[in-house]
Order: C-alpha cells, then structure tokens, then sequence
C-alpha cells in the first residue's frame, strides 16, 4: 500500500488526533484511558502546525492519516504561543477542577493539568544549541517500513532550510522502541531523567542508514 508524505493540511487534524490517541500510551493504544479522546491530541499535537506552520508534515494512505511529525523550530517562542493563544482558550472547556486525579485510572486529569499547570521554562543551554524539538506518531500499519525515517527526513530538511541549528526530544522511559529509533537515525542522548532521556542532533547531519526500528 503506498503511504504519501505531504505538508500539513488543516483537513488533516481530525487524523492526527486520531493516530495520537491510537500511540498515546508509550507507542500503544490509549484509547480505554481517556473519557476525552482529543486530550492528548490538544497538548501534542494540534497547537504546533498553528504555532509554527511548515514544520508538520503528514503520512497518509488509502484509509487515512497514518503518522506524522509536529515541530518548531524555536521551542522557547512556542512554549509563549501556546501559553497565550492554545492553553488560554482550552482552560475555559476543560477548568482546573478537573486536574485532580479521579482514581478511576483515566488519564484525562493528567492532561488538564498540562494546560493549567505548565510553566514557561527557560531551557538555558539545551535550548540555546538545540532550540527546535518535535514528536513523531506512526500507526502499527506504518511501522517497520521505513516511514520514520521519511518524516523525519522531511522535518529536518525544512530546520535546515530555517537554519535551526540544534533539535532536541524526550523519549518516556517506557518506550524503548523509541529510544532505538533516534539512535539509529543518529541522535545522542543528551540528558537522562527518570522519566526518559532527552535526546538530540543537528538538523544539518546526514540521517544515517540502516533498518528503521518502529518509533
């Protein structure tokens, strides 16, 4: 089945939203954790092809959106984006009461809380020599095929056009599939958390070649 990479439309994000949830839960389905199945697209998706346009691009088939990859090439700029023009309106729908854990083992709370309770952050050094970051979200049905690799040569050919200098991600502690993905690509792990690693490169290096490890 052929599977095209293309630029962002706005038709697409109904999709995105979709293959977010199906990959919300460290690359698995998260569906059965929301009540609000557009939660996790609202925080990780959605405000970053408003915020930085050029920077998303899209891999679909015959049955629709099958991956993508969000970025900005100024992370810091973004966080002030979203903050006043994406989170702002968001709270008004989704109030801070709703942050508080309910114990039935949704993760809807969890999500509120991001729009409430995220701070502007001062990256200090890691944003000053790599300033752009980004996600990427592949289907099952997308996997294994090489299409990581062809987004994320996609979005680093359009950094590279920006000159962005540096780009940093995080990878959860619960995905090594993930962590082997940008490694093989040719990231380095920067930093390491309990929560994951922060990985990084420079959009201007070469993808290196081999197999592509599912994301």
């Amino acid at each position: 089945m052929s599977i095209d990479i293309r630029p962002f439309q706005p038709f697409d994000l109904p999709g995105m939203y979709r293959v977010c949830l199906l990959t919300g839960d460290s690359g698995g389905d998260a569906t059965a954790l929301y009540h609000d199945p557009d939660l996790l697209g609202h925080v990780f998706a959605g405000p970053y092809p408003a915020a930085d346009p050029g920077l998303t691009f899209v891999a679909a088939d015959a049955q629709g959106v099958v991956g993508y990859v969000v970025a900005t090439a100024d992370s810091t700029a973004y966080e002030k984006w979203r903050e006043d023009h994406w989170y702002a309106p968001l709270r008004l729908r989704h109030p801070e009461s709703m942050a508080d854990d309910p114990g039935d083992g949704s993760r809807d709370w969890q999500r509120v809380a991001q729009l409430h309770r995220t701070p502007l952050t001062d990256g200090g050094p890691l944003y000053e020599s790599h300033p752009a970051h980004l996600h990427i979200d592949i289907l099952p049905r997308g996997q294994g095929a090489g299409l990581g690799r062809r987004l994320m040569a996609a979005v680093l050919e359009a950094l590279r056009a920006r000159g962005v200098r540096g780009l940093h991600l995080g990878v959860g502690a619960g995905n090594p599939g993930a962590r082997a993905f940008y490694l093989a690509l040719g990231f380095t792990e920067a930093e390491r958390h309990d929560w994951g690693s922060v990985m990084v490169t420079n959009p201007g290096s070469a993808l290196r070649t081999g197999p592509d490890p599912a994301p």
